[in-house]
């Protein structure tokens, strides 16, 4: 896909936010976009919803969805999934109707003293289950760490890997998604952009996480959107509070997914855009929402996508 630089925005408004909403924060510019619509693929965790694929499917199609996010099917997580199951997944989101946007993987969210080659293995796999459903995308990170080092630390480390696991995704003809995720070495926009400047590889691009850089502090569009957009392929939605790292609705949270959503609108990105709610729980290697719970998310960034002119299919 085209990257292309960021684009000002046109008839910025200032209106004040329901004091609910807000919190007491400071009043928060609305921008209303007055471009030609733009056309986003609207994809989601899936189980996020429910374990059960077919359940999955049916509730994000019922909510406008054409594509799904896979990062477990029936309770077992992708890295772990048989041939069978895979088979049987592809099956039953086909009778649906519903493509696979991207496999969500587990991938470098270990410790990084871990040895090159355990994390190479594990991606063998994954590609595997991504040419098994169909897509071209799976989503990694970059390396937790042990107490007591610091990012500088292990930087080296950090580097060496993802440069192996995107020369494995170079020569099997995927694109590694890293997501930006706290505790992680690329868990800020200038770490995030030390990986993607190092490693120079088109098999290794971002997944954009506004709500996980609120949760290291971070003003994700004013501090992090102009660095990282010639990397950023892929949109996940979800938004939190600065004060407490709790993930809240789009719009809702001090993410700047309006923000966001206008400046990725008028840069002309025409991707996916995955709902990745997280409002029931969350842990290490995911998050649950319920189905009530993410068919609210998906009105509150469905609300956004709107208001910017943005057409979800």
């Amino acid at each position: 896909m085209a990257r292309l630089g960021p684009t000002p925005f046109v008839n910025c408004v200032t209106a004040p936010e329901p004091e609910a909403a807000r919190g007491g924060r400071e009043t928060q510019e609305i921008r209303v976009s007055k471009t030609p619509p733009a056309v986003w693929s609207l994809s989601g965790f899936g189980d996020e919803i429910d374990p059960d694929p077919a359940v999955q499917a049916a509730v994000l199609l019922a909510l406008g969805a054409s594509h799904i996010e896979v990062r477990s099917a029936w309770g077992t997580n992708v890295s772990e999934l048989e041939p069978e199951q895979i088979a049987r997944l592809k099956e039953i989101l086909d009778e649906k109707g519903l493509k696979v946007s991207a496999v969500a993987s587990p991938i470098g969210k270990v410790d990084v003293s871990l040895p090159v080659e355990h994390e190479v293995e594990r991606l063998r796999q994954i590609i595997s289950v991504a040419r098994g459903l169909d897509t071209q995308y799976v989503r990694i990170f970059s390396f937790f760490r042990a107490e007591g080092r610091s990012a500088e630390d292990i930087r080296e480390d950090v580097l060496v890997r993802m440069g192996a696991l995107a020369a494995l995704a170079a020569e099997s003809g995927v694109v590694l998604l890293h997501e930006n995720e706290k505790g992680i070495y690329g868990d800020t926009p200038q770490r995030v952009l030390d990986i993607m400047e190092t490693v120079n590889s088109p098999a290794l691009r971002i997944a954009w996480d506004n709500a996980n850089f609120v949760q290291v502090g971070v003003k994700p569009y004013t501090e992090g959107y102009a660095m990282l957009r010639p990397y950023l392929e892929y949109f996940q939605v979800k938004d939190a509070l600065a004060t407490t790292g709790e993930v809240v609705p789009s719009g809702e949270g001090d993410g700047e997914l309006d923000a966001t959503i206008a400046a990725l609108k008028a840069d002309g990105y025409a991707g996916f855009a995955s709902l990745e709610p997280h409002l029931a729980s969350a842990h290490e290697l995911g998050g649950f929402s319920g189905p009530a719970a993410f068919g609210t998310a998906a009105r509150a960034f469905a609300a956004l996508a709107a208001k910017n002119q943005i057409e979800l299919v």
